[in-house]
């Protein structure tokens, strides 16, 4: 997370935030300065300084309509919490209601670069991350992806986006997929679901995440596999990464995380299907689905595709 380049923050929507602020004991009363951080396409994020004190707040606001995206603000401000509970998210100062903004101390730190994602003691830090996150409480939310998907086309298509060319074919492997892994089923776990390096900061201890927005109960080979398609890992890598977090690489559970690098770019492709009916960013958001829905289906093809559907069905 890095500071944007706009300067400090001026006019109607800072006066709107520092009066809200007002309800929050660390920053009331206080000489406040809010400076935009650069990242990110549904929300808003301002780094808050006060002065005359060291300690430095990041409020996040969530962007127009990110409900039909399947986000809970209530959500993400628990999975937050609980995030930081177990050392890994950001420390919660305030939840402000009803505006929903959701105000926490920044994390000290640098940013995870994609080339240090490759490294095996990178790989191995952010799978501990991960498994302390999963071995977390639980949170109030739900993330079933299949379900998602056909929720962000039922959406998109009602506001007049045409259904997409390769959906048929896509949701047929997504309910072949869908029927491999209930023959394993796992526990539900509390999971990020969002996993980009972006999200990431080290804080020379571990590696802490951010954005917790999509968080919810899942499946946590969904976090992992979505991790990996995220950086276009490697086979090795991908085994690097699920011995650091099991401990032993078991090919279905390798599998399994296959799968899931499936699974994360049909939910990535139609993410950008719904996006084109609401963002009002200049985003080609044709050209984003359409990249994901080729690597999914180029990914759900040949033997090696249906070696994944084998080993993850036998568990």
């Amino acid at each position: 997370m890095t500071n944007g380049n706009d300067g400090p923050l001026r006019g109607e929507l800072r006066d709107q935030l520092v009066a809200a602020l007002q309800r929050v004991p660390e920053t009331a009363d206080r000489e406040l300065s809010l400076t935009p951080l650069s990242g990110g396409i549904t929300n808003r994020n301002y780094l808050i300084t006060v002065a005359g004190e060291e300690e430095r707040y990041v409020i996040r606001l969530g962007g127009n309509d990110t409900h039909l995206l399947g986000i809970s603000r209530e959500v993400e401000h628990a999975a937050t919490v609980a995030a930081a509970g177990v050392g890994i998210g950001p420390e919660v100062t305030a939840f402000i209601r009803p505006e929903g903004y959701l105000l926490t101390r920044l994390i000290v730190g640098t940013p995870v670069s994609l080339e240090q994602v490759h490294e095996p003691p990178i790989l191995e830090r952010v799978a501990d991350s991960v498994r302390r996150v999963h071995g977390g409480p639980a949170i109030p939310g739900l993330f079933v992806p299949l379900r998602i998907v056909e929720a962000y086309l039922a959406l998109a298509t009602s506001r007049g986006v045409a259904r997409p060319d390769a959906w048929d074919e896509a949701h047929a492997v997504g309910h072949r997929v869908e029927r491999a892994l209930l023959e394993a089923p796992i526990e539900l776990r509390p999971c990020h679901n969002d996993l980009l390096n972006a999200n990431f900061i080290d804080d020379g201890e571990r590696i802490r995440i951010v954005d917790w927005e999509y968080a919810g109960m899942g499946d946590p080979f969904f976090d992992l596999g979505n991790f990996s398609v995220n950086h276009d890992l490697t086979p090795d890598e991908d085994a690097v990464l699920l011995e650091a977090y099991e401990g032993d690489v078991h090919p279905p559970r390798l599998a399994r995380l296959a799968l899931m690098r499936v699974v994360s770019d049909f939910r990535e492709a139609m993410w950008g299907v719904l996006q084109q009916a609401i963002s009002t960013l200049d985003v080609d958001f044709v050209a984003y689905a359409d990249e994901h829905f080729e690597r999914m289906l180029h990914n759900a093809t040949g033997l090696g595709f249906e070696v994944q559907l084998y080993e993850a069905a036998r568990g």
